[in-house]
C-alpha cells in the first residue's frame, strides 16, 4: 500500500499489538494551532485533563498560532504516528485546502488520521459596549453609513472568519473583516475595544457576554441558544445564510495504526459523552458529537469536497 488515507494505513495485527500494548507510556502532546484562550484551546484543555486522568499519564497542551492554523496543523501531520502526537482542528482544516493562495503542505485526504468530531458550536455576533448597532438592522444601518466597518474573526478559514464573509455577502454591506491568530487574541482585541464588532464562538465569547464586557447581537444559524435565550439567531433576525457552526475534531499523522486511533479516541473524545464532562462542555456552549474516527474520517472528506465548491463559486478573500 502506498497511499496512505484518512484512517490510516492498515498494521499487520502482531505488529499492532505490539504497538498498542500499554499506551500511553508516556505523555501525549496535543498541539492546537491557535494562541490560548480560544475554542480549540478550551476543546482541548478540558478533553486533555480528563485523559489525563484515565490513563495516568500527561496529555499535555501545547499552542502553535499564526499562519492560519497551517503551522501547527503541519506540526500534527509531520510527527511519527505513533500515538505520541495529536492535534485539534476546527474548521479550517476542511476550508484552507481551497481558501488559501499558498495550499496547505499536507493533502486532508491523504496526510491525516481522523480521530473523531468532538464538539460543534454556533458563533456569536458580538459588540464592545462603544459599538452603538444592537441588533442586524442597526448594524446593517450603521455599515451603510460607514463603509467599512470593521468586524473581528478568528483567523483565516476559522468558523468566525467564515461567518463573516457570510455576513458581509448576506447583508450586501462594505464590511472590512479584521483577522487575529485565533479566538483567543480576538477576544482580546474585542474586550479591549479595538474593534467594534466581531463573531466568536458562544464558547469562547459567552463569559465575556455573561460579564457585560460584550454584548451579544446574534447567534449564527436558526436557533436560538438557551444559554442566552434573549439573543435571536441570525435567521430570526433577516439573515439566514449566515449558519456557521463550528466543529472541533482530534486528528494524528497519517499511517497511526487503527488501534492506536481507537484508543485515543476512546480517551480523548468518547469521554465527552459523559455526563459530568459533558454537562461541563454544554454549559461553555459547545454541543457534544464524540463521533466515530471512521465516522470523522467521512465527514471530512465531504466537507473539503463541499468547501471546494464553495470556494469556487464564491468570492472569499482572506483579510
Amino acid at each position: 500500500m502506498h497511499r496512505r488515507s484518512l484512517l490510516g494505513a492498515l498494521a499487520l495485527p502482531w505488529v499492532a499489538s505490539a504497538q498498542t500494548a500499554g499506551f500511553p507510556s508516556r505523555s501525549v502532546r496535543i498541539v492546537v494551532p491557535y494562541g490560548p484562550g480560544g475554542s480549540s484551546d478550551i476543546v482541548a484543555r478540558l478533553l486533555a485533563q480528563h485523559a489525563s486522568e484515565l490513563s495516568g499519564q500527561g496529555f499535555l497542551v501545547e499552542n502553535r498560532g499564526g499562519g492560519a492554523s497551517v503551522p501547527g496543523t503541519q506540526a500534527v501531520l509531520s510527527a511519527p504516528p505513533d500515538g505520541y502526537t495529536v492535534g485539534t482542528n476546527d474548521n479550517a482544516l476542511v476550508v484552507n485546502p481551497s481558501l488559501l493562495k499558498e495550499k496547505p503542505p499536507y493533502d486532508v485526504e491523504r496526510d491525516v488520521t481522523a480521530l473523531g468530531l468532538a464538539v460543534t458550536s454556533p458563533g456569536l455576533l458580538l459588540a464592545h459596549p462603544s459599538g452603538t448597532a444592537r441588533d442586524m438592522a442597526e448594524l446593517v444601518a450603521e455599515a451603510t453609513t460607514r463603509p467599512g466597518l470593521a468586524v473581528s474573526h478568528g483567523g483565516i478559514g476559522t468558523p468566525s472568519h467564515l461567518a463573516v464573509v457570510q455576513m458581509l455577502l448576506a447583508t450586501g454591506r462594505d464590511f472590512t473583516p479584521v483577522g487575529y491568530r485565533g479566538g483567543g487574541p480576538q477576544l482580546t482585541g474585542l474586550v479591549a475595544g479595538d474593534v467594534p464588532y466581531g463573531i466568536a464562538a458562544l464558547s469562547s465569547s459567552l463569559g465575556h457576554v455573561q460579564s457585560g464586557r460584550l454584548r451579544a447581537i446574534a447567534v449564527t444559524g436558526g436557533a436560538r441558544t438557551p444559554l442566552l435565550p434573549e439573543v435571536p439567531s441570525m435567521a430570526e433576525a433577516g439573515f439566514p445564510a449566515v449558519d456557521v457552526v463550528g466543529i472541533w475534531g482530534f486528528i494524528a499523522p497519517a499511517s497511526l495504526p487503527p488501534e492506536i486511533a481507537a484508543r485515543l479516541h476512546d480517551l480523548l473524545i468518547a469521554p465527552a459523552r459523559e455526563a459530568q464532562l459533558q454537562a461541563k462542555l454544554v454549559a461553555q456552549g459547545y454541543a457534544v458529537v464524540a463521533s466515530s474516527p471512521a465516522d470523522y474520517a467521512a465527514q471530512l472528506r465531504r466537507e473539503v469536497a463541499q468547501w471546494r465548491a464553495i470556494v469556487a463559486r464564491a468570492v472569499i478573500v482572506p483579510e
